[in-house]
């Protein structure tokens, strides 16, 4: 049995947490130090609570999105709506919460976790409609995923915009202070949404690898005909895919809106890039059949430091999307070629065996 060292290098993740690793060395050891005013210590500008966990919580929000869009890439499919599914759920839910609390009275008529949980569902029931939407409209029409999600992607940000009238809407205490929540730690750090990441990502791969539904993703991803065949019911797993996608985009922006404690229509713009780059650059395959909910967190970790490190050394903001950008493709190139040296590999490994057993009936 190889030992667990070995094990752990030998994962499909171990590049992309040793690069996480080297980042973070990188910019801890590039970065000035500064006295904390509560502690009168010297502390790392880097290394030190209130960054890390203002790091941690701005990739929470596309690392929940990218979950879902990571089981779309699986199955073989593209979803380019889900920053608007973010801005309409935001925006639904603000409407709705408002609408439920207007009145003198009427946010102290609801307890503060009632008023938390209406929200919850609210937001979670409009982003599987969408989700459901999409899902229908792909397998229904047959039309590629990306021409769909595209056209909806356009229709739900209009959604979002025209009852707002984009204006942000507030959103209620209850909600705010959930998110925002320290926890026993003190103020100014805000472990929530970090830690509504980190469940989301271990319920999706549980899902993914431990479920026979799915199993079912990677099996339509890596060849629709063949299951179909098998009994699968593709159309149901393409349809499902779609609405976990819509789920995790609608709890992305129920814990981001409720974080930043306003919704507009405008939220989320360009998340869709993020999301996907966070699936690609953990391991996701456009083509279908590989990917996971754990690569696609630490793909998300590694696009916030490598913005972090835009800024920690100084380079010109302007170059911000141009450098992520650069890496993304950089990440695609490493896995096609990583993804050939394992084939040609496997080849080799499979021709040995056939040339040792003609050479036997030859000696015979």
């Amino acid at each position: 049995m190889k030992p667990i060292s070995r094990r752990l290098l030998d994962s499909p993740l171990a590049g992309l947490v040793l690069v996480n690793l080297a980042l973070v060395v990188l910019l801890a050891s590039c970065s000035c130090t500064h006295v904390d005013n509560l502690s009168g210590e010297t502390v790392n500008n880097f290394l030190n609570a209130d960054n890390l966990f203002q790091m941690s919580v701005r990739p929470s929000f596309f690392a929940i999105m990218a979950v879902g869009t990571t089981m779309v890439i699986i199955s073989g499919g593209i979803d380019l709506s889900v920053g608007s599914i973010y801005a309409l759920a935001g925006v639904g839910t603000a409407m709705f919460l408002r609408w439920m609390t207007a009145g003198e009275a009427g946010a102290a008529a609801h307890p503060a976790w009632f008023v938390f949980m209406m929200g919850l569902g609210v937001c979670l029931a409009i982003g599987a409609a969408c989700g459901l939407l999409n899902g229908l409209l792909k397998v229904g029409l047959g039309v590629h995923p990306f021409i769909i999600s595209m056209g909806t992607m356009l229709i739900f940000r209009t959604a979002a915009f025209v009852p707002s009238k984009a204006e942000s809407i507030p959103l209620p205490d209850a909600l705010v202070g959930g998110i925002k929540a320290t926890l026993g730690l003190r103020a100014g750090l805000n472990p929530v949404p970090a830690l509504i990441m980190l469940a989301t990502v271990a319920a999706g791969a549980v899902f993914l690898s431990r479920t026979v539904p799915g199993r079912h993703i990677y099996a339509v991803g890596g060849n629709l005909e063949a299951s179909r065949f098998s009994g699968i019911r593709s159309g149901r797993v393409l349809v499902g895919v779609y609405v976990f996608s819509g789920l995790s985009a609608a709890l992305a922006a129920f814990v981001g809106c409720s974080f930043y404690g306003a919704a507009s229509g405008g939220e989320a713009s360009g998340y869709e890039l993020f999301a996907i780059a966070s699936a690609v650059v953990g391991g996701a395959c456009l083509s279908g059949w590989r990917g996971g909910a754990v690569g696609a967190m630490f793909g998300a970790i590694l696009i916030e430091l490598i913005r972090k490190s835009i800024t920690t050394l100084r380079f010109d903001q302007n170059y911000e999307w141009g450098i992520v950008g650069a890496a993304i493709v950089l990440a695609v190139v490493l896995d096609q070629a990583s993804a050939k040296w394992t084939a040609r590999r496997l080849a080799q490994g499979a021709e040995a065996p056939a040339d040792k057993s003609k050479e036997q009936r030859s000696g015979a």
